[in-house]
């Protein structure tokens, strides 16, 4: 048997890389030292057997775990929810399957994962029923693929993974994009994509001088232009606010001819003088 030991004496944890280099120099476990390590742990419950089992097959979980780096987030968290899913398969392991622990764990360090991704990516919260988890996570493994697809093409995913083709096109749109992570760096690390750190954010774009103005003038004006209104006649200022200001169909000279029993040509009169007196109100104050 290995001794695990020898492996972790004067070795420092103190990064993500050190962790997977640490784990990758670890040998792979015969089928016989497996099977009596899973032997051990199954019927005599030896913790000490379980960890053993934990240890060698850390490598397996960095290796599903990277294939998820392209949701966003952090590598260090899939790796932990893969681990997670590990030991719950090591728990449930039965060596008279007569397999590897390995293709029994895959399924339990895949749904970790999975649940996790699904939890923390935002932008993924359309994916609520059992047929939209799946069309999630296969759909980044297809667009590799097709790159955008056309109207076939989503005719094709929807029909093969039993989802509308509006649930296509809305992942795809959402699966462009991409999360950040909004926090301070750790020690150590030197990854720095898709990480936006609070401390250095510097909004280029922004001047709350200028948007408070702008606002105050918007209010300004608004006032303004409301008190200009009520000046007016009432038939004015109904034809003012049917033409302008209240209806998103815009009324009619002739709808407003018919209203007042007038010509359309005096409707606009009426309109252009409204207009003209508005306009010396507003200027005048």
């Amino acid at each position: 048997m290995v001794n695990t030991v020898a492996y972790f004496k004067n070795v420092s944890l103190g990064s993500l890389n050190s962790y997977i280099n640490l784990v990758n120099s670890l040998p792979i476990l015969s089928y016989e030292d497996e099977f009596k390590l899973t032997n051990d742990f199954y019927n005599f419950k030896n913790l000490k057997s379980a960890k053993k089992l934990v240890l060698f097959h850390l490598r397996f979980v960095i290796h599903v775990a990277k294939n998820y780096s392209g949701y966003g987030l952090p590598q260090s968290d899939l790796i932990q929810e893969g681990n997670i899913g590990l030991i719950k398969a090591i728990r449930r392991f039965n060596p008279t399957f007569k397999v590897r622990l390995i293709s029994f764990a895959i399924h339990w360090i895949k749904a970790e994962i999975h649940e996790y991704v699904l939890k923390n990516w935002r932008i993924v919260k359309v994916a609520t029923t059992k047929a939209q988890r799946k069309l999630f996570f296969n759909l980044r493994k297809t667009k590799k693929k097709f790159g955008w697809f056309n109207d076939r093409e989503v005719n094709l995913v929807a029909k093969k993974f039993c989802v509308s083709i509006k649930d296509v096109r809305e992942m795809e749109s959402r699966m462009s994009a991409q999360d950040i992570v909004f926090d301070l760096p750790l020690e150590n690390d030197n990854s720095s994509s898709n990480k936006f750190y609070p401390l250095s954010v510097h909004d280029k774009y922004s001047d709350f001088t200028y948007n408070f103005e702008k606002l105050n003038w918007e209010k300004y004006v608004f006032k303004k232009i409301k008190l200009a209104i009520n000046s007016l006649d009432n038939r004015s200022k109904h034809i003012i606010n049917s033409r302008w200001l209240y209806n998103d169909k815009k009324t009619t000279l002739q709808e407003l001819a018919y209203y007042y029993k007038v010509s359309a040509e005096r409707i606009r009169q009426l309109e252009k003088n409204a207009m003209k007196k508005l306009r010396f109100i507003i200027e005048s104050n």
